[in-house]
């Protein structure tokens, strides 16, 4: 019962051909062909990068710069009512 059937497949062949028209698919199989070698080709050179890291080491593992940390914040003079910034010294 879950196997694909030869009419099964002849169905799926005739809706494809409806919804898509005869024009269009060799120009789609032609765009999924070159999507799939692109992809083999990219994973072919991400297997050959592992293997064989430069001679100085994995560039991506090491950060480029360093980070100084930040200056902590000055204090603020004045204190916030009711959406209004209000000097401190002037409240007191």
């Amino acid at each position: 019962m879950g196997a694909l059937k030869p009419w099964h497949i002849i169905i799926l062949v005739v809706v494809i051909l409806l919804v898509f028209g005869s024009r269009k698919l060799p120009d789609m199989a032609r765009g999924l062909g070159r999507s799939m070698r692109i992809l083999k080709s990219e994973t072919e050179a991400m297997k050959t990068d592992s293997n064989n890291p430069d001679k100085d080491g994995d560039v991506r593992a090491e950060p480029k710069h360093t980070r100084e940390p930040l200056d902590p914040p000055a204090p603020v003079n004045e204190t916030v009512i009711d959406g209004e910034a209000v000097d401190r010294k002037q409240t007191r």
